[in-house]
């Protein structure tokens, strides 16, 4: 006798293949939760917001008081070349203009190196703001602008000591103002690439050693491009601390930018595609 042989069992239906990943460089998804994560900032930062202001404003004054008043007691009058040609200016309004795009962009960087990596990394900030519906892409878009903004707090504060002084009165310092917003988000934006590639605080040393510190130098903030050589020169038109202070400067002398759309494009495109790359690696960084 035979055993029944078994019906065959039915086909298994495949199952749906799974999503693809989305790629990290996909266009930045943003929207107005960003908000609350700034203002989250912003209300933590009152606390400290004296000690805070007082330590990013000494540096960049004691600068402006050694170099403006003890070397220009030396230098004097610093030519600078314009669309007019060249003019004699006070070494101090010449370093001022100058090192106030510094202030920005050092203002700029800390917040968005240290403080952004002690809320995304030691803190674990990022990820308890995410459990809400808070997108990775906002909270970075946040952290750029509250850094763009912590600089501006600092750049108008050197602007009001400034204006005390007597180092200019122009009235297109107003529209310098807006500028350093541009320039403290640029610098925030190039700032959070190193964020995203950091593991540790000592890592920022590299960035400020090996890219911030020759800018400072070679951006034109203590003597004119002019005399660096030639290839140098070059080079330097493109950094984005010659950029701000191309645009800065003459609005301290009381005349306006030359090539102003090249300088303005120039900052654009660097926040821009900084801040793409930075979210880019961030998302990378998340997703692992």
């Amino acid at each position: 006798m035979t055993e029944p042989t078994s019906a065959p069992p039915a086909d298994t239906p495949a199952l749906p293949p799974p999503p693809p990943t989305p790629s990290i460089w996909r266009a930045p998804q943003l929207s107005t939760r960003w908000w609350p994560v700034f203002l989250r900032n912003l209300l933590v930062w009152r606390k400290l917001a004296i000690p805070s202001l007082v330590g990013n404003i000494a540096e960049p004054l004691m600068w402006l008081v050694a170099f403006g008043y003890g070397m220009g007691a030396l230098v004097g009058q610093i030519t600078v070349n314009g669309p007019d040609g060249a003019t004699q200016v006070p070494y101090i309004l010449f370093l001022a203009s100058g090192s106030i795009c510094m202030s920005a962009m050092n203002a700029a960087s800390f917040e968005a190196l240290y403080s952004a990596f002690s809320r995304m990394h030691v803190q674990k900030t990022w990820d308890g703001i995410m459990n809400a519906p808070v997108a990775l892409d906002d909270v970075v878009l946040a952290e750029m602008l509250w850094a763009a903004f912590k600089s501006l707090f600092t750049v108008t504060a050197i602007l009001g000591v400034m204006l005390a002084l007597g180092i200019s009165h122009s009235p297109k310092l107003l529209l310098a103002w807006v500028v350093l917003l541009g320039v403290g988000a640029m610098f925030s934006s190039i700032a959070l690439i190193f964020n995203a590639l950091a593991q540790g605080y000592d890592f920022f040393t590299y960035y400020f050693t090996l890219v911030l510190t020759p800018m400072m130098f070679l951006s034109g903030i203590f003597f004119p491009r002019e005399q660096l050589p030639e290839l140098v020169r070059l080079a330097s038109d493109w950094l984005p601390l010659t950029n701000a202070v191309e645009l800065v400067r003459p609005l301290f002398m009381d005349r306006w930018p030359e090539h102003a759309l090249r300088h303005a494009g120039v900052l654009t495109g660097y926040t821009v595609v900084a801040f793409w790359v930075a979210l880019a690696l961030t998302r990378k960084r998340f997703r692992g």
